[in-house]
């Protein structure tokens, strides 16, 4: 059940969907498998910001397994294509597909402990069993395909030398925040300011920051 808020307006109290309150804020979420579903409604929350203002940046949130690449990369393609600035936010994971999505923000940022993982893509359309040598070979072909596509974003988004990425991603790789920004798959990790303290020792007053 999605949470709601109450907020004065005009008209008297109202509820209202946490989800609308942060899209008005231009802040939109990616929490779970990329599928056509989900894939759909994001794509639908950014056209909907860049229309309302082309020049204002998009802050998207992301904590995700992966998914479908398809639907993954639609979005990918349209964050590329928008005017208004999108800045993405790991606070979990962002693996698979997911990590792909992640890489599409202009700035790119981690909470300290949200790791990424890249890998190459898996086939997941059911068993083979039954299908032929050539029709197995198209299906590895298409893989590969998928394969040099991914690194080709990776490879773009980060300045990681190809040889790199795709030695990366024969496996499951996984990045801390802090090896994130080395790699420049992030640009930076969120933390809270340090704040200062002021210690009061006799009648000196010590700053400590």
């Amino acid at each position: 059940m999605t949470p709601c808020i109450l907020q004065e307006t005009s008209r008297g109290t109202q509820a209202l969907c946490i989800d609308d309150a942060m899209l008005m804020k231009r802040e939109i979420f990616l929490t779970g498998d990329v599928t056509a579903a989900t894939s759909a409604s994001l794509i639908k929350q950014l056209m909907y910001l860049e229309q309302a203002d082309p020049n204002s940046p998009v802050t998207l949130y992301i904590s995700s397994p992966g998914g479908s690449v398809s639907d993954g990369m639609a979005v990918y393609d349209y964050i590329r294509l928008m005017q208004a600035p999108v800045n993405t936010v790991c606070i979990g994971i962002a693996a698979s597909m997911a990590s792909i999505l992640f890489m599409a923000g202009k700035e790119r940022s981690m909470l300290p402990h949200a790791r990424v993982m890249i890998h190459d893509p898996s086939y997941g359309g059911g068993s083979m069993a039954g299908q032929k040598p050539l029709e197995l070979q198209d299906r590895v072909n298409e893989l590969m395909s998928l394969r040099k596509m991914l690194a080709d974003v990776i490879v773009e988004r980060t300045g990681m030398p190809r040889k790199r990425v795709l030695a990366l991603t024969k496996k499951d790789t996984y990045f801390s925040a802090d090896r994130a920004v080395k790699e420049g798959i992030a640009t930076k990790i969120l933390r809270k300011p340090r704040t200062a303290e002021f210690i009061i020792d006799d009648d000196d007053i010590i700053l400590n920051e």
